[in-house]
């Protein structure tokens, strides 16, 4: 029953400390304390007490904030090369959307509102113009630019072979298949980018394939980006990510060994 009381909050938070995480509960909280705040009633989640309630279910029920499942070079390479030996549109396309959205650390909802009219092509590879993206909620526009690159995994070459395949010339660039492989006018749904991740590691017989989640290819990106010397910066960059914290811990994990 809204607005709440602190004693209401105090009582949730007991309830539910065994069966939600900490993180998930101070996210309630936060979004009971923007409603309260829009209806202009007292913020019952300003308080002494329902702070320390919920440090004391930290201290109790805490866990380490699992992070998504990163993979190297030759994971992906193992990927795509299990795409090799299928036939149709649907392996044409999978390969391109796991190289643009490794080299672009693309989130899945970027990939998925992907359109051909942001797309700038030069010598050195693609322009990529996002015309909004989560970090960029006024709509200024975000630039990626994805590289040429020597070997298998040239995310150019497989976006190029999928334009040309699918004769995509305006409109959705990754696009929805049936099963009989015709392909669809709409683009994929974001939840769908996930599921071709995991659907193709599997197929390649990775073992980490129900680990995979929607940010493993931007941190999978940054980690080995890392580790071939790219600078903070340009990671940060090319991953969109507003947060300097969120990179180094990327950096931190890298260097474990």
């Amino acid at each position: 029953m809204l607005p709440a009381t602190k004693a209401m909050v105090i009582h949730y938070l007991l309830e539910h400390a065994k069966t939600l995480n900490p993180r998930t509960l101070s996210l309630r909280l936060t979004a009971l304390r923007q409603w309260h705040c829009l209806q202009k009633f007292p913020d019952p989640t300003d308080g002494a007490e329902v702070r320390k309630t919920l440090k004391g279910i930290e201290r109790l029920h805490g866990q380490p904030k699992r992070k998504a499942k990163t993979f190297r070079l030759e994971h992906l390479e193992g990927m795509t090369a299990s795409l090799d030996g299928s036939e149709g549109l649907k392996a044409v396309r999978d390969r391109a959307l796991l190289l643009v959205r490794f080299f672009g650390a693309f989130r899945r909802s970027e990939l998925a509102a992907l359109d051909v009219k942001h797309l700038v092509w030069e010598p050195e590879g693609v322009i990529i113009t996002l015309p909004r993206s989560r970090t960029d909620q006024t709509g200024e526009g975000k630039i990626k630019a994805i590289p040429c690159e020597e070997g298998p995994l040239c995310p150019v070459t497989a976006l190029r072979q999928w334009l040309s395949v699918s004769d995509i010339e305006q409109g959705s660039v990754f696009r929805g298949i049936t099963r009989w492989g015709v392909l669809k006018s709409k683009g994929l749904n974001p939840a769908s980018v996930n599921l071709i991740l995991k659907t193709v590691a599997k197929d390649a017989s990775l073992d980490f394939a129900p680990e995979l989640s929607g940010h493993s290819l931007r941190r999978s990106l940054a980690t080995n980006a890392h580790r071939s010397g790219a600078s903070f910066e340009s990671i940060k960059r090319q991953g969109g990510w507003s947060h300097d914290e969120t990179v180094r811990g990327i950096h931190r994990r890298s260097a474990t060994f």
